[in-house]
């Protein structure tokens, strides 16, 4: 494992590869971390691969006690950006599922000088604020029990006393078909003492409904994203058929803000965390996403 200071966060990552190979970097969501990644990085002879932990996750940590623990989109994407800049990477192949597709897709979207090309689970993976407050049909909204838990303070309590049995539940829920054992989960469970997990976590599910404040320092980018950029990068969108959370109409219902040379796969059988359940379809598309 390596750090690096970018931006406000001294970000702890993993490196793998040849350092002077064509960079990849692979991006984890909630609650995952960099292990979902540990059978895909192999499968890319060839590449440069950068897995960082996420604000929030694992060893990285904030600067400053005064920077506000936001889990906002446009902080996501910024983190990544910085990241890139800090590590002196022009432009890579970016991939990602659930908080990190978020950031993988906005950095692809308004930077795509920055984006070789993309890898998404569950397509157009930004949030729309300013429809924030419609309801969904039944069928997906009960799957967001958890957001809806996590807005009010028993929520908050609820993730900070059971903070692995509340991901553990979650992992299950996803990936109904995905038999991990309990050392694979123990693994990536340690990254959710980081000290503000619970903090970053709760914001990011109040920040998205209009229920928190945004860090004003992204506000800049947080209007950007109000118009839905197109995507125009060449970008492959993967589907677990047995995603628990994301149901795969929601990707369809976003091909129109791909412009670009696109293909979409479906991972048969795979839950919400396809690189870890899947990682030899998850590199696949890597490989095949600059060849379009």
């Amino acid at each position: 494992m390596k750090t690096l200071r970018a931006g406000v966060l001294e970000v702890a990552y993993e490196e793998h590869g040849d350092p002077g190979a064509p960079p990849t970097v692979l991006l984890h969501g909630f609650p995952y971390d960099v292990h979902a990644f540990d059978e895909v990085w192999p499968l890319l002879p060839g590449a440069r691969v950068i897995v960082p932990y996420l604000r929030g996750y694992g060893p990285t940590r904030f600067l400053s006690e005064a920077t506000p623990r936001s889990g906002q989109q446009a902080a996501l994407a910024k983190d990544l950006l910085t990241l890139l800049d800090a590590l002196g990477i022009p432009k890579a192949v970016l991939a990602g599922f659930d908080w990190g597709g978020r950031a993988a897709c906005i950095v692809a979207a308004l930077f795509p000088e920055r984006c070789a090309g993309l890898v998404t689970v569950n397509g157009y993976n930004v949030h729309d604020l300013a429809a924030s407050g419609q309801p969904s049909s039944p069928e997906n909204e009960y799957r967001y029990w958890y957001q809806w838990y996590f807005h009010g303070e028993r929520g908050q309590k609820g993730l900070a006393q059971n903070r692995r049995e509340l991901c553990r539940l979650l992992w299950r829920l996803w990936s109904p078909r995905w038999q991990f054992n309990e050392e694979t989960f123990a693994r990536t469970a340690a990254s959710f003492d980081n000290p503000d997990f619970v903090e970053v976590v709760i914001h990011s599910y109040r920040a998205r409904y209009r229920l928190a404040a945004g860090d004003p320092a992204y506000e800049e980018l947080e209007q950007r994203l109000v118009e839905k950029p197109a995507i125009r990068v060449p970008t492959i969108s993967l589907d677990g058929t047995a995603d628990g959370v994301m149901v795969t109409s929601s990707s369809e219902g976003g091909r129109a803000h791909f412009t670009g040379p696109y293909q979409h796969r479906l991972v048969e059988g795979a839950g919400h965390n396809v690189p870890q359940e899947r990682p030899a379809e998850f590199a696949a598309a890597l490989r095949d996403c600059v060849k379009l």
